[in-house]
């Protein structure tokens, strides 16, 4: 059965450095899917990067809505602007950073109904070593 999920039916989500809401995943009803909105501020001076994550058996993929930013990825660091649609495979780590004056804005696909079950957060790409 087809199922609308409005704004007030997403979930905030305490994740470090980034407002995340789930707006869909196992406990909404989905099977397979996950989907969240992603805010990350503009980076402050003097400010501490926040680590990266892994995703332990699927991949991520995420676009853009808007601003500008840097994914840094195990493969490299490569910008990221509205429009853009970014592919994250499985078992890489990465981390999105904010390099704009305005909200960087995320919508993030996952094929699960879980991402919590196989995702690790880090506190920074040193504490991340050996997670592959």
């Amino acid at each position: 059965m087809v199922r609308v999920f409005t704004p007030t039916d997403s979930k905030p989500l305490d994740l470090p450095g980034r407002r995340s809401r789930e707006i869909l995943a196992a406990a909404s009803g989905a099977v397979r899917a996950t989907m969240r909105l992603v805010e990350i501020e503009p980076e402050q001076p003097g400010g501490a990067k926040r680590g990266p994550h892994v995703h332990s058996d699927f991949e991520e993929c995420i676009y853009v809505l808007a601003g500008s930013g840097t994914m840094r990825a195990e493969s490299g660091e490569y910008p990221i602007n509205a429009g853009d649609t970014v592919l994250v495979p499985a078992k890489e780590r990465h981390v999105t950073y904010n390099t704009g004056s305005s909200t960087l804005t995320l919508l993030c696909f996952f094929p699960t109904g879980n991402v919590n079950a196989g995702t690790v957060e880090f506190e920074s790409w040193e504490t991340s070593r050996g997670a592959e």
